[in-house]
């Protein structure tokens, strides 16, 4: 019999920030609060560290201290984005109406570019 051993990654511990996180929060004094599918997780990081998350090309601002993951969004409707396609057990996040319509734009311009660039 031969004994297979399974490599899983522990999300926690050692996420992916593109393809496990749904947003993240900024705090006070580095803390950095990010929000998957399933679970949320505080970690505390440096002032580059920071800059380098906020200027990901796959995360758009909603607030000053809010980025929401732009290809983890299923649906945009009555002022809120929505990360799931059941909308009862959904993450939300309310959204004012000029981001809104900006984020409206991004989907349209990754419907016709594989390759997702955000400019604010």
């Amino acid at each position: 019999m031969m004994n297979v051993v399974l490599s899983e990654r522990n999300v926690y511990e050692d996420f992916e920030l593109e393809s496990d996180v749904l947003y993240f929060k900024l705090g006070t004094q580095g803390l950095v609060s990010f929000h998957g599918r399933n679970y949320n997780i505080k970690k505390r990081m440096t002032a580059e560290q920071i800059t380098q998350l906020t200027s990901e090309r796959s995360f758009y601002p909603v607030s000053s201290n809010c980025y929401i993951n732009i290809g983890k969004i299923k649906m945009i409707e009555g002022g809120s984005i929505f990360f799931d396609s059941e909308i009862t057990d959904s993450k939300q996040l309310p959204v004012n109406r000029r981001k809104q319509f900006v984020i409206q734009q991004l989907f349209s311009q990754r419907a016709t570019s594989k390759d997702l660039r955000i400019t604010q």
